[in-house]
């Protein structure tokens, strides 16, 4: 893989914009970088790109030093609550955000604490993290109580058969942030779609997709 396929993907972006009356600048790439060495980070950072996602503290702390200071990251996965010390100081945006003891650690420590996306198990999943949908609400408001900059909501869909399956739950989310924004204007952000089904997530209003495998190749 490489630059043809970053290439590739943000050509993609862009169509799936267009064709959903869209503007490419409203929609944030992550490319998922997990167990990816630091010379193929640069590869794609060379091409101007400049928002990375791990998934693993203990990975995250390894590479950040190695790689330049512009880099926004974004933790994308589950996350113990005694390793935000490990993770805050790096993340520009950590989107698993799913649970009261996550929130009341990564609140801890010097200066303001990054930014949040409240996780929500739109599938119901009982193996998977995030919040209850029917607690999405609540959770935002005790959150922002907190202290917490809570910017939008994140969900990992069911594993689908097919990509259309994943429609039902990246509408299901949108239609919740639009219901949590009456009462939470800064709930904006929408962070779905992976690389097999990014393209629909932008047509459902998806503002951030998260994209490793399109990018890089399969995990090492």
């Amino acid at each position: 893989m490489g630059l043809v396929s970053y290439e590739s993907v943000m050509k993609r972006v862009s169509d799936a914009a267009m064709r959903s009356g869209r503007d490419t600048s409203e929609i944030t790439l992550v490319a998922v970088s997990k167990t990816k060495s630091a010379e193929e980070i640069i590869r794609v950072y060379e091409e101007g790109h400049r928002d990375f996602g791990e998934n693993r503290a203990q990975e995250l702390a390894t590479k950040a030093p190695l790689l330049p200071d512009d880099i926004r990251w974004h933790f994308v996965g589950s996350l113990q609550s005694n390793k935000t010390r490990v993770v805050r100081p790096l993340s520009h945006l950590l989107h698993s955000m799913d649970r009261r003891s996550l929130a009341s650690a990564w609140v801890k420590g010097p200066g303001m604490p990054p930014p949040v996306l409240l996780q929500v198990n739109v599938g119901d999943e009982g193996q998977k993290s995030g919040a209850d949908v029917e607690e999405t609400a609540s959770l935002i408001e005790w959150m922002t109580g907190l202290g917490l900059e809570v910017k939008g909501l994140m969900a990992i869909p069911p594993i689908p058969d097919q990509p259309e399956a994943s429609r039902r739950f990246f509408v299901m989310l949108r239609e919740l942030r639009d219901r949590v924004a009456v009462q939470n204007p800064s709930i904006v952000e929408l962070s779905m779609g992976m690389t097999d089904d990014f393209e629909i997530a932008i047509r459902e209003g998806a503002s951030i997709i998260r994209v490793g495998r399109a990018i890089f190749g399969s995990r090492n």
